[in-house]
């Protein structure tokens, strides 16, 4: 078997190579640079994306680096609370806090050390791709010299925003007609600041701003930018939050925040995941999960092709076809949110602060601002519950079953369905019983990325 060639070792390149060698598929990952990029960007994973680092081995520990959101509030321009949503930093349907705060270089320590522990995968710095096919990988190597031809049984485009796979498979970024300017500012207290533990949103259209905790002593600043501005003096802006503690800038950056998807995700063997695939205004914290879940959808079906006899190439199309509504929903979500939560910047943007005031106080509101459930895969069997993510009461849910296809049943054994895993659900596997309230007495057959792909209510279960 040729390797799949992963071009970009950021969180998603590495996150696919280790779920395609968990299934026995080897890769050959190039990125530009030798070593992860060593200052913040991602700082949020919500529990669904969770479960995807507990299948790539690193979960556990990602827990020792992170910390649980504990929700959402909303000030005005003086920095007083409009609303607050709180979120309970225990374990929730998935069985990880709804909500994860972290430092990206934690995360990508984590898993370069797992991928060094599979030797599947082999990683190469500081190569630079200039051509691709269906069935191979040009670049120039690290250490100069003639450029090498590599063959590839399929290539995954990880490179990023500016991607060099995407431009060299004739893609192109379709707008979705959002793009603001941001300054985002990381730094570092000697000691805690005294300031709540959720993500404060400042709700204010002529600077708004995010503030937010990443771990012990790491902060986050997030202030957009007005048109023409540029090189703000920083310590102004983070002077409310401070009040007199000093600050360590470690990284201060400005960026334009856009909603971007991809006009083709695929040629031929050559897919694009991530950023390279989409990008998405950051007010719902989904950009990294997104990714996240590329590679989750992509790497089962790409190693079922690899190792079925004549392939499975009906797999290999549901890829675009089932993470294109569901990027292009959570950007819908994100711009929405953004408006609801920044004002916009219009001559009305005063206005409708004052009206967003009141409406986040209406009755249901709390469970969208803080709403962690993705939407449903289109296309994915029948039924109500089919293309939903199957929830998880704890991690031991998802080591029951396995890496491939299974079914899930609370009563008597149902008749298995070859290649897939029966597991019983009992009080040891689930026990508050929310996953057997979830499965109302049904069958529920679960793809390897836990999705549902059908229900069945057998005469026995009734």
């Amino acid at each position: 078997m040729d390797r799949v060639v992963i071009v970009g070792a950021g969180p998603v390149g590495v996150t696919a190579a280790i779920l395609l060698a968990q299934r026995g598929v080897p890769s050959l990952l190039l990125d530009r640079y030798p070593d992860p990029y060593p200052l913040p960007r991602a700082v949020h994973v919500d529990d669904e994306v969770m479960r995807i680092l507990q299948a790539a081995g690193v979960a556990e520990d990602f827990g020792k680096v992170s910390r649980p959101g504990l929700g959402l509030r909303l000030l005005d321009a003086r920095h007083r609370v409009m609303a607050e949503f709180r979120r309970d930093a225990a374990a929730g349907p998935h069985g990880y806090p709804q909500a994860n705060m972290f430092d990206q270089p934690d995360l990508e320590r984590l898993l370069r050390a797992r991928m060094s522990a599979l030797p599947l995968i082999e990683f190469i710095g500081g190569a630079s791709v200039f051509a691709v096919t269906s069935s191979s990988v040009s670049y120039h190597p690290p250490a100069g010299g003639p450029p090498l031809t590599v063959p590839a049984a399929a290539v995954l485009g990880c490179d990023g925003a500016n991607s060099t796979v995407r431009s060299l498979i004739g893609s192109s970024l379709l707008d979705l007609r959002f793009a603001e300017r941001w300054l985002v500012v990381d730094g570092e207290c000697p000691s805690e600041l005294s300031a709540w533990g959720g993500v404060h949103q400042v709700c204010d259209p002529r600077r708004a701003a995010t503030f937010m905790q990443l771990g012990p002593r790491r902060y986050r600043w997030e202030f957009r930018l007005l048109e023409g501005e540029s090189d703000l003096e920083v310590e102004p802006l983070l002077a409310p939050w401070l009040r007199s503690v000093p600050v360590r800038i470690l990284r201060r950056a400005e960026y334009t925040f856009r909603a971007n998807v991809a006009s083709s995700w695929r040629s031929g063997r050559v897919f694009l995941l991530g950023d390279a695939a989409h990008q998405t205004p950051p007010f719902v914290g989904q950009g990294l999960g997104a990714g996240l879940r590329d590679a989750y959808n992509l790497a089962w079906k790409l190693a079922t092709d690899l190792t079925t006899p004549g392939g499975a190439s009906e797999l290999l199309a549901s890829y675009e076809r089932e993470r294109v509504p569901h990027v292009r929903a959570q950007i819908r979500l994100a711009k929405l949110a953004g408006w609801a939560m920044t004002g916009g910047q219009d001559r009305a943007a005063a206005v409708r602060r004052i009206v967003l005031g009141a409406v986040w106080r209406l009755p249901g509101l709390k469970g969208l601002a803080l709403r962690s459930t993705s939407p449903a895969l289109r296309g994915v069997g029948r039924g109500r519950l089919a293309g939903t993510l199957a929830p998880q009461p704890s991690p031991r849910l998802d080591e029951a079953l396995g890496d491939g296809w299974a079914m899930l049943y609370t009563g008597a054994q149902p008749p298995g369905l070859p290649g897939h895993r029966l597991v019983h659900v009992t009080d040891e596997l689930d026990p508050a019983g929310s996953l057997r309230r979830w499965m109302r007495g049904r069958t529920v057959i679960l793809r390897p990325d836990r999705v549902v792909a059908a229900t069945r209510r057998l005469t026995e279960e009734r």
